[in-house]
């Protein structure tokens, strides 16, 4: 029985017979036949249809060289149809007899189990009031789909949603479909893959893209519909300051493993980010001045405006020169290196004030209604936004400090720092650190790499305070490497308190994380420099690729509870900070059930974490999808801190901890001790050829080596466009079989209806093994691996299956995901399109194996048209 939406399916069905229509006008009817002959093959061959495998088979057979690239091309664009179908029907109209979708009703029925709970009004509101949500978008991964048909993709949906009215005419759904058309051949006739990878520049204004179309119009919204339910639920208001939610940035600013990022670059991006949001603001000051031509003031605006028929636009008229100045000045200081002029804006408040008055004004005058419309907007803005649109984190790995400050005391004849043991960083750190004068001389010649360190920080210390958000260690082992960084900073200028944030990222720095914060606020003077909370970020993608997901999930949850305890003891409010990644393999998932499954008391109303690369698009592309999942980290974020999850009981805490010392160990014995592994892997998936795929500035590497030294973007990437799904679930199918051997069953499936964090670990393992296909992940190795590596990839497979086998047994299902028919029914529909896509890539990787091909041939670029194709439709790269 049909378990998709009947309107999913039209959509989709017009979506690719437009497609379809353009094809045929470029390629003729028998190509477009053999799509269709090639698409019914793998459906027949998925339902288990000999004849099927045969058709599609010999259907790709007979392409000649010169159909591959259109034919990869037609499937790839498929499925970036069919998610744009998907992602529109998340928000289109709702009938009168349809129920509104979860994210609509989380917040205020989340309100009303607050107020069941004994919570007053007063509290509640407060509460909300002071929730704290910074959510850090990277660039990393990248998104695959180029910047120019992600705009024609968001223009597809603003045609569906016009479309998705009962009441038009046959000429207006004509007219609809036949803009539709026109945008889907103008996405047929541009190049998918870029030719050149982006500048750290480039990745930035994509940022910025985002925010101007679409957060910036989402963000308002979500605090109206915040304010109306607060309302509704006490009687009170959000207050006009309060800014719940507001965004970072590290593109342009990570520059860890990525010499593309240089202080030149973050000074740039710093500048830019200032000169869109004084451009935005301007639109907003100028469609206000339009709008508030009323007379009536009040005495505090007419002290303002001076006499003035119109006395609203007389205080705005100033307010939007000085935004011009400010926009200007932005754009052309990086090259001109020209100073601010007293025209330039340079604190919030310049900007605020004069908006906040006439909203007192208008509320005095009895004009509230028009206070509360775009003035109010452009007021949240303000308070989300600032003047820099979001706050740039800087990032560099521990070791670049160390080797800095040690060029610097090896120079003062004070010997290498970086060959120091920690009692002796640390007593020098905290002399020098307590010491006025000077360390560096004003005679040092620094080398290339210490003077681009100190130069990124003279670029922090110059910048306004509220452009900037935290500086990140990444590698971080040791608190002398946070008194490292303030050291640095302090000696290049630096005046003001700036959040040094250590990131541990491998398994054994997590569970060192508690005891290095121990030792860091315990130093004498650290808490003199210690403004704000402690702020510490836990590395997901980088621990799971170290020790798998079974040890590395249970290690990020107890180094939060540690951190937790060790800084309520110090009498220091925590901040973590969540380096979660896109995927299920890098940390990833859903945000909601992740954040609610936090430690309790690890989430006060503060969350901070990073959005990647196309998880950018997909959470925040368009602004009503933007709504629901900003809606979504405010619920999860205010129950997470008013109704936290339980403790875990002590028998839990044991076999969990059974089940990461069999995990890494089984996930560590193949992928650091298995001798072939290292061979098999870069045969058997396409990582070699991802570092030609021009994804994003930052390299694939960190340095030359093996698996160790890969970053965790590609090793899970080349893993998703084989099936195997491999850095997921590996470790999981041993720790639980022998959980399961050991009569532990019932005890894990108490766990799972009464423990957050393991019910949502096994949830998000059954959903990458039902995205996981062993008998695709084998095509891969018959085509692609010589004879003596196959059965390493045998072997992979059976414990795959041996995966899937415990993951039914402890949810006692006949199949994955018998829960949620939909899903099933969705990933068996884009089968149909992927299945087709793989065995195009295998017979492309061979063939690009075996010769060497100039990246602009047609193999090359139906290669890499098939990787972007394969994440499209599992709706994710890494």
């Amino acid at each position: 029985m049909a378990t998709i939406d009947a309107r999913l399916r039209e959509t989709v069905h017009l979506l690719g017979e437009l497609l379809g229509r353009t094809i045929r006008e470029q390629h003729g009817d028998s190509f477009l036949d053999k799509i269709e002959r090639i698409r019914k093959g793998a459906k027949a061959a998925r339902q288990g249809s000999r004849e099927g495998a045969t058709q599609l088979g010999e259907t790709l057979d007979s392409l000649d060289e010169s159909e591959l690239l259109p034919m990869t091309r037609a499937f790839n664009q498929f499925l970036n149809l069919a998610n744009i179908a998907e992602q529109y029907h998340r928000v289109r109209r709702r009938q009168a007899d349809e129920s509104e979708p979860f994210e609509a009703t989380v917040l205020p029925d989340l309100l009303q189990r607050l107020k069941a709970a004994g919570h007053g009004a007063d509290f509640i509101a407060r509460q909300v009031g002071r929730l704290e949500v910074e959510l850090v978008l990277t660039a990393h991964p990248t998104e695959v789909s180029r910047r120019t048909l992600i705009q024609k993709y968001d223009a597809i949906a603003a045609e569906l949603a016009a479309r998705d009215h009962t009441d038009l005419t046959d000429r207006e759904l004509a007219q609809i479909e036949l803009r539709l058309q026109r945008l889907i051949a103008e996405i047929w006739h541009t190049e998918e893959i870029r030719r050149n990878r982006p500048t750290p520049i480039e990745e930035a204004k994509w940022g910025f893209a985002a925010i101007e179309n679409s957060l910036w119009q989402a963000v308002p919204n979500v605090l109206r519909q915040v304010d109306g339910v607060l309302f509704a639920a006490t009687g009170l208001h959000l207050p006009l300051e309060a800014a719940p939610i507001r965004f970072a940035s590290w593109m342009g600013g990570d520059r860890d493993g990525n010499p593309n990022v240089t202080a030149v670059v973050t000074r740039e991006v710093l500048l830019l980010a200032r000169s869109v949001a004084a451009e935005l603001y301007l639109r907003d000051v100028e469609n206000l001045i339009t709008a508030l031509s009323m007379q009536a003031a009040s005495d505090e605006l007419l002290a303002q405006s001076g006499e003035s028929a119109e006395p609203y636009r007389a205080l705005l008229k100033p307010l939007r020169e000085r935004l011009m100045a400010t926009r200007d000045w932005a754009a052309t200081a990086a090259s001109t290196g020209q100073r601010p002029s007293p025209a330039v804006l340079n604190d919030t408040d310049e900007l605020r004030k004069p908006l906040e008055l006439c909203y007192r004004s208008l509320h005095a005058c009895g004009m509230g209604m028009i206070a509360d419309g775009a003035l109010l907007d452009c007021l949240r803005r303000t308070s989300s936004f600032g003047l820099s649109l979001v706050r740039l984190d800087v990032r560099q790995d521990a070791a670049r400090h160390a080797a800095a400050l040690g060029e610097i005391t090896e120079y003062l004849g004070l010997g290498r720092y970086d060959q120091w043991d920690e009692a002796r960083r640390l007593a020098f750190l905290q002399q020098e650190l307590d010491s006025r004068r000077p360390l560096l001389p004003c005679n040092f010649r620094p080398s290339g790499e210490t003077a681009e360190v100190l130069a990124t920080c003279r670029v922090v210390a110059e910048a306004p305070a509220t452009s900037l958000g935290s500086y990140v260690i990444s590698m971080a082992r040791a608190a002398s490497d946070v008194l490292a960084v303030q050291l640095l900073l302090k000696e290049t200028g630096l005046e003001r308190p700036m959040r040094v944030v250590p990131l541990f990222e491998t398994l054994d720095d997590l569970n060192h994380a508690a005891p290095v914060i121990d030792r860091l606020l315990g130093l004498h003077g650290y808490r003199r420099r210690l403004h704000g909370p402690q702020e510490v970020m836990i590395g997901y993608s980088d621990s799971a690729k170290d020790a798998g997901t079974t040890a590395a999930a249970w290690a990020q949850y107890r180094a939060q509870e540690e951190l937790v305890e060790v800084c309520r003891q110090h009498g220091v409010e925590l901040l973590l900070f969540h380096g979660r990644g896109g995927t299920v393999g890098r940390g990833g998932g859903p945000a909601h059930a992740a954040i609610l499954s936090q430690p309790p008391g690890s989430v006060a109303g503060r969350f901070r974490t990073t959005e990647q690369g196309e998880m950018i698009r997909f959470k925040f592309g368009l602004p009503d999808i933007a709504e629901q999942n900003l809606n979504l980290y405010l619920a999860a974020v205010l129950e997470a801190t008013l109704l936290p999850p339980p403790m875990p009981r002590p028998d839990w805490r044991a076999l969990m901890d059974r089940l990461a010392d069999q995990g890494v160990h089984a996930y560590r014995d193949v992928v650091r001790d298995h001798p072939q592994f290292l061979a098999y892997f870069r045969q058997a998936t396409p990582e070699q050829e991802l570092g030609r795929l021009p994804l994003g500035s930052r390299p694939a590497k960190r340095r030359e080596g093996g698996i160790e030294s890969l970053r965790a973007i590609p090793w899970i990437f080349a893993w998703t466009q084989t099936r195997l799904m491999l850095p997921a679930w590996l470790g999981w199918e041993q720790a639980l079989s022998a959980a399961l051997a050991s009569e532990e069953g019932e005890r894990l499936r108490t766990m799972r209806r009464e423990w957050p964090f393991f019910s949502t670990r096994i949830d998000m393992l059954e959903m990458v093994l039902a995205k996981a296909d062993a008998e695709v992940a084998r095509r891969y190795d018959e085509h692609l691996v010589e004879a003596s590596l196959q059965p390493l990839g045998e072997h992979l497979r059976d414990r795959l299956s041996q995966a899937v086998e415990v993951v039914l047994e402890l949810t006692e299902q006949s199949e994955l995901l018998d829960h949620s028919p939909q899903t099933q029914e969705a990933f068996s529909l884009r089968n149909t399109y992927l299945d087709p896509l793989h065995l195009m890539q295998i017979e492309l990787l061979a063939r690009s194996r075996q010769q060497q091909n100039p990246p602009e041939s047609p193999l090359e670029q139906a290669l890499l048209v098939s990787v972007a194709g394969i994440a499209a439709g599992l709706r994710n790269t890494g």
